[in-house]
């Protein structure tokens, strides 16, 4: 999962490097480990680095009008594969997905930016740099992604793949130009306000092309089948946002409102892990009548623990960022909701954690169901010996973490509460059952 972004403004006087650096930080929540912004205009400046946007990109001091950039949670070396990266000599380009193949290219081994991925773009443009040329090649392009390139002449296209895999919107920035984004809440932050949605939802297939003279919408082929991803609604996306025209918000309260109605418990308080789950823990206490209680207070910066690259992150990312408040769980029956389980190891350490404040009893309730396969189009999904939802029932899993009964979402709840057909919806992380591409 990365988060890309394009600003693209149509007069050279304007200076985009502020908004470039906080429209990545509204999408901080989608990589916190590696963060890159290129700056192109009267001048040229590309800012690259480990870290978190605010510690990255502090030197922006280039003008220019149109910038690419991403956050990608992905460790890398700082001179490696840094988003955004020059995909050929004279094009740079943010992507969130997975390219799994280019038709007309083949190659041996897997698709990496540095060699495969390069070289099919190099063999299809053939030294030409025209944005067309850079859209073609996207358009040839197989597997769950979305993009945002610009090139050498001031031209800037941004899409998706057919399948829509992806989330990516359109900003309108008056009459002065266009934003692109992996989510709607950089048009909030920047600035932009629009009463309901507050960006365009930009079609699976189709892209947006930028010119020094144009901004045109160029509609892809109706693709078959769409297969919006799921986890989007349910960890990915921040709750302020719009995901393909749907609400974040709202699908978090429609999921605990389900949680609520698959499987209630005899409990005195209802508390949600933060950030995630908050709202669920809302819906739910609002069905059932129980009282919502703060249980937690975060320490430091937001980090998402389940984005930590190792388990040693990830189990220090819990215990330094959750203090519980014992008052809120002494003596109590808890129900606990969280968003996901993936291993199950920070789970199990936030059970110990309420335990040791006095929580008479831990009923643990998920917004969503249980992971079992990888993510063939980049989310960050461990190996499936590793999954715990594949290997345990709920039972297990329950005396596994330590808690007094578990129970997942069923997918069933999780296609109601977005309000998609089944049919429009990649649910392969968690029935093994993806789209073709």
């Amino acid at each position: 999962m990365t988060g890309i972004l394009g600003i693209y403004l149509f007069d050279e006087r304007w200076n985009v490097g502020n908004f470039g650096v906080y429209g990545l930080m509204a999408l901080q929540h989608r990589g916190q480990e590696t963060a890159g912004l290129e700056l192109i205009g009267r001048s040229r400046q590309r800012l690259s680095g480990r870290g978190l946007v605010e510690d990255v990109l502090t030197r922006v001091d280039a003008e220019g009008h149109i910038c690419v950039g991403a956050v990608s949670p992905y460790t890398v070396e700082a001179d490696e594969d840094v988003q955004p990266l020059p995909l050929g000599e004279k094009v740079s380009v943010a992507l969130d997905g997975r390219i799994t193949r280019v038709e007309g290219y083949s190659w041996d081994g897997s698709i990496s930016y540095e060699s495969n991925l390069r070289r099919a773009f190099a063999r299809h443009a053939c030294g030409r740099s025209e944005i067309e040329t850079v859209k073609e090649f996207f358009d040839n392009c197989k597997g769950g992604f979305a993009y945002v390139a610009v090139n050498d002449r001031m031209e800037m296209a941004a899409g998706r793949c057919s399948l829509g895999v992806k989330p990516l919107v359109l900003g309108k920035f008056g009459f002065e130009g266009g934003i692109i984004a992996s989510e709607s809440c950089v048009m909030d932050v920047i600035g932009e306000r629009v009463p309901i949605s507050p960006a365009e939802n930009i079609d699976a297939g189709d892209a947006m092309v930028f010119t020094p003279f144009s901004a045109r919408l160029v509609k892809g082929c109706s693709p078959r089948d769409k297969a919006y991803c799921s986890f989007e609604y349910v960890y990915l996306a921040r709750p302020d946002s719009y995901v393909n025209d749907i609400p974040i918000y709202r699908v978090r309260r429609n999921i605990g409102r389900r949680l609520s109605e698959e499987d209630r418990v005899d409990a005195d308080v209802v508390i949600g892990v933060p950030e995630t789950a908050i709202p669920f823990a809302m819906a739910y206490s609002n069905e059932t009548g129980i009282p919502i209680e703060k249980g937690f207070e975060l320490t430091g910066r937001r980090v998402r623990s389940a984005l930590r690259p190792d388990q040693f992150e990830r189990l220090k990312g819990v215990q330094l960022k959750l203090n519980v408040i014992s008052e809120s769980v002494r003596g109590r029956r808890v129900v606990l909701i969280d968003d996901s389980v993936v291993r199950g190891n920070t789970l199990a350490n936030i059970v110990y954690l309420m335990k040791e404040k006095g929580a008479k009893e831990i009923h643990v309730r998920i917004g969503s169901p249980h992971i079992v396969s990888h993510c063939p189009f980049g989310v960050e999904v461990p190996p499936e010996d590793e999954l715990i939802g594949r290997h345990l029932s709920e039972e297990k899993i329950a005396e596994v973490v330590g808690a007094d009964s578990f129970k997942y979402l069923s997918i069933e709840g999780l296609v109601d509460a977005i309000g998609l057909r089944r049919g429009e919806l990649c649910l392969g992380c968690f029935n093994r059952v993806y789209p073709e591409v």
